[in-house]
C-alpha cells in the first residue's frame, strides 16, 4: 500500500532530496541552498527547493520571484519557476502571503500541517534534486520534515556551521538530531569562512577559521567546504542575480562549484 501511495505522489519523479540544516539562525542556509541549486542547474540538472523556513522565507527574493503566486492543478499547487526552461523551481509560504510583510504567527500543529501539505500537494514533475531549506534548530518543523519525506528518496543532510565556536557547538547538537532521526549527514558547510580583499586577494578570518572542518573530523563526516564572505555573492543575493554565471572569477565560486559537485559525484556512487 505505501509503495503504491509513494507511486502515485507528487514526489515519485524527484529523484534526490536533500536537506540544508543548522543549529544555528543566520549561517546561510538558504544562501547554500540557492547557491546549490544554481550549480546543479549549470551541471544539467532540474533543482527544486522546497523553503519550510515558514517565519522567514528568504528563497522567493533571493531568485527575484517574490511577486509570483503560486497556482493549482489537478495534481495540486504548481510551484514558481524561476526561467522559462523550468530548470529551477521554488515553492515558499513567502507565495502564499498576502502582504510580504506579513509574520506568520502560528503554533506547532498548524505549521506541521503545511509543510505536510506541501511535500504532498506540490506538483513538482520531475526533478534530479529538490532541496529543503529549513530552518534553524531541530524543533517541530524539522521532525515533520523528516517524516513527511522519510518514503521518498531522501538522500541526506547538508550542515552549515560559522567558523565560530558558538555556531559549531549549535551544529553538533543538530549532528545528534540526524543521529536519533536516522538521518544521513552527507557533509558539514563552512560558510563565511573568511574574507578575500578584491584588491589585493589577501585573506583575512574575520569569524576565525577551521571550525566547520574540525567539527567534521571529529563527527566522522565529510567536510565539504569553506565559502568566504564574498561582496559579488551578497550582491548577487539582494538582486536575485545568478551568481555562478555572473561571477566565475570570484573567492566563492570555487567552494560554492566543488560543493555541488561532491554532491553529484556522491549521488553517481549510489546509483552506480
Amino acid at each position: 500500500m505505501e509503495e503504491v501511495a509513494r507511486e502515485r505522489s507528487n514526489l515519485a519523479g524527484v529523484r534526490h532530496i536533500l536537506l540544508v540544516l543548522s543549529g544555528k539562525g543566520g549561517v546561510g542556509k538558504s544562501t547554500i541552498s540557492t547557491e546549490l541549486a544554481l550549480s546543479l542547474r549549470h551541471s544539467g540538472k532540474k533543482v527544486g527547493i522546497l523553503d519550510v523556513d515558514l517565519c522567514g522565507p528568504s528563497i522567493p527574493r533571493m531568485f527575484r520571484v517574490q511577486d509570483n503566486s503560486v497556482h493549482q492543478c489537478d495534481s495540486g499547487w504548481v510551484p514558481v519557476f524561476v526561467d522559462q526552461d523550468k530548470s529551477i523551481s521554488l515553492m515558499s509560504i513567502g507565495f502564499l502571503l498576502e502582504n510580504p510583510d506579513d509574520a506568520v504567527v502560528w503554533r506547532g500543529p498548524k505549521k506541521n500541517a503545511l509543510i505536510k501539505q506541501f511535500v504532498a500537494d506540490v506538483a513538482w514533475g520531475d526533478l534530479d534534486f529538490l532541496i529543503v531549506d529549513t530552518p534553524p534548530g531541530t524543533s517541530d518543523e524539522h521532525i515533520s520534515t523528516v517524516e513527511a519525506l522519510r518514503p521518498y528518496q531522501l538522500l541526506g543532510a547538508i550542515l552549515v556551521t560559522t567558523p565560530q565556536a558558538v555556531s559549531v557547538g549549535d551544529v553538533r547538537r543538530e549532528l545528534t538530531f540526524c543521529k536519533k532521526m536516522n538521518l544521513r549527514v552527507l557533509g558539514i558547510v563552512e560558510n563565511m569562512s573568511g574574507f578575500v580583499c578584491p584588491h589585493c586577494s589577501e585573506c583575512t578570518n574575520i569569524f576565525s577559521k577551521g571550525g566547520g572542518e574540525e567539527l567534521a573530523k571529529h563527527a566522522g563526516v565529510p567536510f565539504l567546504g569553506c565559502v568566504p564572505l564574498d561582496p559579488q555573492l551578497s550582491q548577487s543575493l539582494e538582486e536575485g542575480r545568478d551568481f555562478i554565471q555572473e561571477f566565475p572569477k570570484s573567492s566563492a565560486f570555487p567552494a560554492l562549484a566543488h560543493i555541488a559537485q561532491q554532491i553529484l559525484d556522491g549521488t553517481s556512487q549510489q546509483s552506480s
